[in-house]
This record gives structure tokens, C-alpha cells and sequence, in this order.
């Protein structure tokens, strides 16, 4: 069971990965990369019920992510409850609607514009469960004590890519929701006062008829830099 480990003193043990040939190091990132581009943001879900295990396992890999000091920030609230799902909805899409009636600015709704977004979310009630994602913004010991976390974002950004990654690699699909503000998702799941909501992440298979915006990613050549 994990403790803290705050204070202790640096105590370093053995790390021997097995090193793989060149020949495997390249054919594994070929796939990977592969497997990758095809990933999409879906939007449409089927109901259908996915592998609860997998969803779960996909939450262990997100918790793997290396984070500031090692301080784990994160919490991952799994909701399949549907009543809770239809009330997640019924909040984000309140909020929503002020954004999309003036509150985003007209910048931001044109960005948004050729993605076909709007104020109705019908992935938080379609998808068979959804990740909510938290940030722990100070540690909170079980007396109240509190210490500072370093490096939060940061930390939870690579811990949700890292989640976007397992479950597409998993075979199912996902979005990332960020309806704005979204202190509604803490008084929702009775979170406790050092955590914020990070994301919300719906995840299932696409709809029989799922559509996505015909987008074009950067090239390779317009993203990287080698010097």
C-alpha cells in the first residue's frame, strides 16, 4: 500500500529494463505509431457495454505517469451509474450553454466552429461510463494536514494522454471533455475540497454511424525539430 513518502531520504534501488534490439525497438514504435494515427476524438457512442477491466487497466497505465516529486496528484471517479451520468449531463450542458451563447467569445466559437460542437452532450449519458479526472491540488492527510503539490497540470496532463493512449490501444474510444467551469463535477462526486476537476472523459465503442470532423494532423515535419 502506498504512503507518503515525504521527508524521506533518497534511497535508490536497481532499475535493469531488458534492452531490446534495434531491429524490435523499431518495429514496436512502427506500430505504435501506426496504432496511433488512427486514434479520433468521438463524439457519438454506442451504448454497448465495453470490458469494465479494460477501462480499468487503462486507468492503472494513467497512474504510471511520472508526475512532480513523485506526488501522484491525480484521481480517476469511474462513473457507470446512469441517473449519475444523466445528472453530469444535465449540469455541463447549463454551463454549456452560457459558453456557446457568448461566454466562450467569438475567437474561441470560431476555433471550435469545424469541429461541429455544441452545447448539447449527449456522449456523457451515450458512452457506458465515463472517467472523471482530478486534480489533487495539495496533498490532504487524514488529521487535515496539508502539503503543496509541485507541477499539478503538468502532471495530470501526462497522466490523461497517457489514458487517451490505453484505452484507444484497448480498443475503444474516447473524448476529452472539458466543460467550463466544472465545480459542479466535485459537488457531484463528493470530492473533497483539495481536488479539482481535470477532464471528463466518456469512453465506449463509436456508433454504428459515428462521424468525425475531416481534420488533418501536422506533419511530422511541421512538429518536430531536430537540431
Amino acid at each position: 500500500m502506498w504512503t507518503p513518502d515525504h521527508g524521506r531520504p533518497y534511497q535508490p534501488v536497481p532499475y535493469r529494463p531488458k534492452r531490446l534490439s534495434a531491429e524490435e525497438s523499431l518495429a514496436r514504435a512502427a506500430v505504435l505509431r501506426e496504432r496511433m494515427n488512427e486514434r479520433r476524438t468521438v463524439r457519438m457512442f454506442s451504448p454497448d457495454p465495453v470490458p469494465e477491466q479494460a477501462v480499468i487497466d487503462a486507468i492503472a497505465v494513467a497512474s504510471t505517469a511520472p508526475s512532480g516529486a513523485h506526488q501522484q496528484p491525480w484521481t480517476f471517479v469511474l462513473v457507470e451509474d446512469a441517473e449519475l451520468r444523466q445528472r453530469i449531463r444535465a449540469a455541463a450542458e447549463e454551463e454549456e450553454r452560457i459558453s456557446y451563447d457568448g461566454r466562450l467569445g467569438e475567437e474561441w466559437l470560431s476555433a471550435l466552429r469545424p469541429l461541429g460542437t455544441d452545447a448539447v452532450k449527449a456522449h456523457l449519458t451515450d458512452a457506458p461510463y465515463l472517467i472523471v479526472v482530478f486534480q489533487q491540488r495539495h496533498f490532504l492527510a487524514e488529521d487535515g494536514t496539508t502539503r503543496k503539490h509541485y507541477y499539478g497540470d503538468e502532471s495530470v496532463g501526462i497522466a490523461v494522454g497517457m489514458l487517451l493512449t490505453a484505452l484507444h490501444l484497448a480498443g475503444l474510444a474516447a473524448l476529452t471533455h472539458t466543460p467550463s467551469p466544472m465545480r459542479f463535477l466535485g459537488e457531484l462526486l463528493g470530492r473533497p475540497r483539495n481536488e479539482k476537476a481535470f477532464a471528463v472523459i466518456p469512453v465506449g465503442y463509436p456508433a454504428d454511424d459515428c462521424v468525425v470532423p475531416n481534420l488533418k494532423r501536422k506533419t511530422l515535419n511541421q512538429v518536430l525539430v531536430r537540431l
